[in-house]
C-alpha cells in the first residue's frame, strides 16, 4: 500500500489559520476589488460577464479564450472582454442536472491544425453518458467544422449526475479524461468492464493506445488508465515531474487530490474519508492494500473544481503551487507542494462569495477564473497596482 502523504488534515490547521489572515478584501483600486494574500494584494478584474454556468476555459495562441457554458454553448472571449455569439456546430448536449457542455482544450499543435477537444453529456436511451469530440475551429472563429465524437462512455447511464469530465493532452499527443461514476453506479468504479469512475487515455482519434494498462484484456475496457474514482473535476500535468494529477469530489467529506498512476486503483467506494449525504457509512475503511491514497483530502468537503499548476512570472512566490477552484467552498485554494507532498493550504478570495468552477494560468502569467452561476463571469487575478 502506498504510504499516505499529507493526509492528516489537522496537521494543516496552523497553515490554514495563517492563511486566514489574508482572506479579507482590503478595498478597491478603481472599479476592481482588492484582496489580501501571501503574495501581496490581489486585484480581481471582471473581464466578461453574463455567461450561463461557464464550465471551462482554454487559451488559444492569440490570447483569446474558448469558454463553454453548461447549457450547451461555446464562445470566444477576448482578454478585453468581447464575447462572441455562440459558435455554430456544437453538438446537442443534455443540459440537465450536472450535465451539459463541460471541458474544452486546444490541441498542442492548434496553430497548425486548429483542432480542439471537448466533452459533454450526451442523452441516450433515457439517460446520459459522457462523450468526447474533436473539431476544427474555422479561421473566422464562428463555427466548429469536422465535428466528430471520438469516445462515448460505456456502462450504466446517468440520470443527471457525476459525468466528470476534465481533459488534458500529454506531450505525446494522447488525451486523458476523467469520467464520473454517475452517482447511482458507484460500485462500477471498481469494475474494469465499463468506463464509470475511471480516468481514460485515448489517442486523438479516440482509439486506445496499445500500451494502456488493460489493453488486450477481454474483461476490461482498453481505454482505462486508472480506476476507483468518484467524480473527477480537475486534471493537470505537473510540469515539475510530468505526473498526471487529478482532483475529485467526495460525498460529505473526502474530496481528494491524487497522483494518477498507470493501472492504479484509487479505492472508491471501498476506501475513503467521507460519509453518504444521509450520514450513512459508505467505505469499508480508509486504507486497503492495492488501493492508492490521496496526497491531500478535505473534510468537510470544499467541492474542488478545475486546477492548474502555476509557473508564471506575476507571482514568483507561488511558483510550483497547485491552484484549484472550490464550488461549495466558494473560493480559490492554493496548495504548496514539496515534491509530491502537500505542505500547506491557502484559501483565497473567500469574500468574493463566488463558486469558482475553473482556474487557468493565462499567457500573461495571471490567474483566470470562471464563476459558476447563471450570471457567470470571467475573472483575471493579478497583483494589485501600487
Amino acid at each position: 500500500m502506498k504510504t499516505p502523504v499529507g493526509l492528516v488534515t489537522v496537521s494543516l490547521a496552523a497553515a490554514i489559520l495563517l492563511a486566514a489572515s489574508f482572506l479579507i478584501a482590503t478595498g478597491t483600486r478603481g472599479e476592481d476589488p482588492v484582496f489580501g494574500s501571501s503574495a501581496g494584494e490581489l486585484e480581481v478584474r471582471t473581464v466578461a460577464r453574463g455567461l450561463v454556468n461557464p464550465w471551462a476555459l482554454a487559451f488559444l495562441p492569440d490570447g483569446t479564450m474558448l469558454v463553454t457554458e453548461r447549457p450547451g454553448r461555446m464562445r470566444i472571449v477576448s482578454g478585453e472582454g468581447q464575447v462572441s455569439p455562440p459558435l455554430k456546430g456544437v453538438p446537442d448536449v443534455w443540459g440537465s442536472g450536472q450535465g451539459g457542455l463541460l471541458d474544452v482544450i486546444a490541441d498542442k499543435a492548434f496553430a497548425q491544425n486548429r483542432t480542439i477537444y471537448f466533452c459533454y453529456a450526451e442523452r441516450t436511451d433515457g439517460g446520459g453518458r459522457t462523450a468526447i469530440a474533436r473539431a476544427r475551429l474555422d479561421d473566422g472563429k464562428g463555427r466548429l467544422n469536422e465535428v466528430k465524437v471520438i469516445f462515448r462512455q460505456q456502462g450504466p447511464l446517468s440520470s443527471g449526475n457525476h459525468y466528470g469530465c476534465r481533459l488534458v493532452q500529454a506531450a505525446d499527443g494522447n488525451l486523458f479524461a476523467t469520467l464520473g461514476e454517475h452517482y447511482s453506479g458507484r460500485d462500477s468504479a471498481q469494475l474494469l468492464g465499463d468506463h464509470l469512475g475511471k480516468v481514460i487515455r485515448i489517442a486523438p482519434d479516440g482509439s486506445a493506445p496499445a500500451d494502456n494498462p488493460f489493453a488486450g484484456r477481454s474483461d476490461a475496457k482498453a481505454e482505462i488508465w486508472s480506476y476507483g474514482h468518484r467524480n473527477g473535476q480537475g486534471l493537470a500535468i505537473n510540469p515539475a515531474s510530468g505526473d498526471l494529477w487529478e482532483i475529485e469530489h467526495g460525498p460529505r467529506g473526502g474530496d481528494e487530490v491524487n497522483i494518477i498512476g498507470k493501472g492504479k486503483n484509487y479505492g472508491w467506494p471501498v476506501i475513503g474519508y467521507g460519509i453518504d449525504y444521509s450520514g450513512a457509512r459508505i467505505h469499508e475503511t480508509t486504507a486497503k492494500d492495492g488501493m492508492e491514497q490521496p496526497v491531500k483530502y478535505w473534510v468537510p468537503s470544499i467541492a474542488p473544481s478545475g486546477m492548474t499548476f502555476y509557473g508564471g512570472k506575476l507571482f514568483p512566490k507561488w511558483s510550483g503551487s497547485l491552484f484549484t477552484g472550490a464550488l461549495r467552498g466558494a473560493m480559490l485554494v492554493r496548495l504548496t507542494l514539496n515534491g509530491n507532498a502537500v505542505t500547506s493550504e491557502e484559501r483565497l478570495l473567500q469574500n468574493l462569495n463566488e463558486r469558482i468552477r475553473d482556474v487557468r494560468q493565462g499567457p500573461d502569467g495571471a490567474l483566470w477564473l470562471l464563476t459558476d452561476s447563471s450570471a457567470g463571469r470571467v475573472l483575471r487575478v493579478a497583483p494589485a497596482a501600487k
